[in-house]
């Protein structure tokens, strides 16, 4: 089985949503079915279409919750340094064409969203700095086409 790496907080939020998954969801839409089987005829019943639906969503996520967070291997940012580019790294680079500068910080799948600066360990990007220390320049294969990046920073915790 192989394990996810993830921060402490990613965890925590995989065990949140979770717990209100299986305490809150799960009961709701339990009640939603059982009120749409009250109307009688099941087979051109919308709602119980609609709530059986959702409660195969609910179940399904739950499912796949429960085996993250079975196969999580927190690691806590607080005991993490060094120089060189690691899971849990927050990096600022410069672009080399535009000079504009980015913040990255390498993170596990699950808790990924490069809106807020947080990329997967699996994206190219984070795959591209693994390794490496301030001053190197790294080449990254986007979807736009290729980027070059220089490392201003490596910064833990």
């Amino acid at each position: 089985m192989e394990k996810l790496p993830i921060t402490a907080a990613g965890h925590a939020a995989l065990i949140e949503e979770l717990r209100r998954r299986q305490q809150e969801d799960r009961p709701r839409i339990i009640q939603m079915i059982a009120e749409a089987r009250a109307h009688g005829d099941l087979s051109e019943n919308a709602e119980y279409h609609s709530a059986k639906e959702q409660q195969s969503l609910n179940e399904g996520r739950i499912a796949e919750l429960e085996d993250k967070i079975a196969r999580a291997d927190v690691i806590d940012l607080s005991k993490l340094s060094g120089k060189t580019i690691k899971f849990g790294a927050t990096v600022t680079l410069v672009d080399e064409d535009t000079d504009e500068e980015k913040k990255y910080m390498i993170v596990g799948e699950t808790e990924a969203d490069v809106k807020s600066g947080r990329v997967s360990i699996t994206s190219p990007i984070a795959r591209a700095l693994i390794g490496k220390t301030v001053g190197d320049t790294v080449e990254v294969n986007t979807p736009g086409g290729g980027k070059s990046y220089e490392i201003l920073n490596v910064a833990f915790g």
